[in-house]
């Protein structure tokens, strides 16, 4: 089922480390709000704070699936933040970047809100199925179009436990039922 590995446990450890430390010097005056998109963003959450060598805080936020082919294709939150933000610099942390239109809604819905800045930090960017135009300020990998599995990545709730990130060998045709 899965495929060859990606990413490897030392490479994503060292490019974590990389990304904690470009948003420490970002913000060393600041406690950034690190928000992160449930469910597939938590291990990478998780390591990127401890990364983060600055006083921060998390929260979580829960989304419905964008889902281009269903009757219901709107995004909204099914679990919102628990403090508010504003005037506070929040990163939203994200597992992948795809077409951009999940991400360009949490955007617009966070900076409605009045915080000071709201930055993005993707883990994986597939630029070229990119449809909304949504900057990406930390940028772990930029991959091609393969799907992926492992370190939080999920194919149908399964393989998130990996700790490295897997080419998935049976997508798109497995894709397409969910």
């Amino acid at each position: 089922m899965t495929g060859g590995v990606l990413f490897d446990e030392e490479t994503l450890r060292e490019r974590v480390r990389e990304l904690g430390a470009a948003i420490a010097a970002d913000y060393a005056f600041d406690e950034p709000l690190l928000i992160g998109i449930l469910n597939s963003s938590a291990i990478f959450l998780a390591d990127l704070a401890r990364a983060v060598s600055i006083p921060s805080e998390l929260d979580l936020i829960a989304l419905t699936p964008y889902d281009s082919s269903g009757p219901n294709r709107a995004v909204r939150f099914e679990k919102d933040l628990d403090v508010s933000i504003e005037g506070r610099h929040c990163i939203l942390v994200e597992d992948v970047v795809d077409t951009g239109l999940t991400l360009q809604y949490v955007v617009r819905a966070l900076r409605s809100r009045a915080p000071a800045s709201v930055a993005v930090c993707a883990l994986l960017d597939r630029p070229q199925r990119r449809i909304a135009d949504v900057p990406i300020r930390y940028r772990g990998f930029e991959i091609g179009d393969h799907y992926v599995v492992g370190y939080g990545l999920d194919h149908r709730g399964r393989f998130r436990e990996l700790p490295a990130i897997h080419l998935f060998e049976q997508w798109p045709n497995t894709i397409k039922g969910g």
